[in-house]
């Protein structure tokens, strides 16, 4: 693996979110190559056309309510290409990625992690330091 960079999310791609407050046990869902899991209080994320879901815990504290329902990230993330296929583990499931996809932490020491393509990595992201 490469050295991981910081990046931020550029200020204009904000998502639609709404929290999971219904009586339910969660649900489980297919995405990015593997079973994706949602518990109660969970987030329901629209960005841009990608529909998933994201961990209460994590949604509270990386994004930023900019009007009812539009979000934005607003905490760094730190990232880095990858030079081969893989997975990683993830708050609700495996995400599979291809070699040239963006490997992406929301913590520095490379936890809570996820993955995109590099266009779409790309067309949110910038560097920040």
């Amino acid at each position: 693996m490469s050295e991981l960079r910081r990046y931020r999310r550029l200020p204009d791609q904000y998502v639609v979110a709404i929290p999971l407050r219904l009586d339910t046990d969660g649900f489980s869902y297919r995405k990015w190559g593997g079973e994706q899991q949602c518990k109660p209080g969970d987030w329901l994320v629209d960005d841009d056309g990608d529909i998933h879901t994201v961990d209460a815990d994590v949604f509270a504290a990386t994004y930023s309510q900019i009007r009812r329902g539009a979000y934005v990230k607003s905490t760094p993330v730190w990232a880095e290409f990858a030079h081969e296929a893989g997975s990683v583990a993830t708050k609700e499931g495996r995400t599979s990625y291809n070699k040239g996809d963006v490997i992406v932490f929301n913590n520095e020491d490379g936890t809570d992690g996820y993955a995109m393509t590099a266009e779409r990595f790309n067309s949110r992201y910038e560097p920040d330091e």
